[in-house]
């Protein structure tokens, strides 16, 4: 049977990942200012869906984790290849 889970009980495996490069970048980002940042690159998301996602609580869909990881400058495996299976 398919589960819609990750083995932690997270609903995705990049959140941790998101939150780890978005800390990374070269000025203080703050989750509301990556949200601004992924609307100007044309993802609709807020500050409350950018929590969510980082803390493992929201799905993350194909079009999103193309543009955030535009934004962060890495690939999509990079996001997709971690250690939260």
């Amino acid at each position: 049977m398919y589960k819609n889970k990750s083995s932690t009980g997270f609903n995705n495996i990049c959140g941790q990942k998101i939150k780890e490069l978005r800390l990374q970048l070269p000025e203080k980002t703050s989750q509301r200012k990556f949200a601004d940042m992924l609307q100007i690159h044309g993802l609709d998301v807020d500050k409350n869906a950018i929590q969510r996602i980082e803390s493992g609580q929201r799905f993350v869909t194909d079009i999103e984790l193309k543009a955030i990881a535009s934004v962060l400058n890495v690939s999509c495996d990079t996001l997709l290849n971690s250690n939260f299976s």
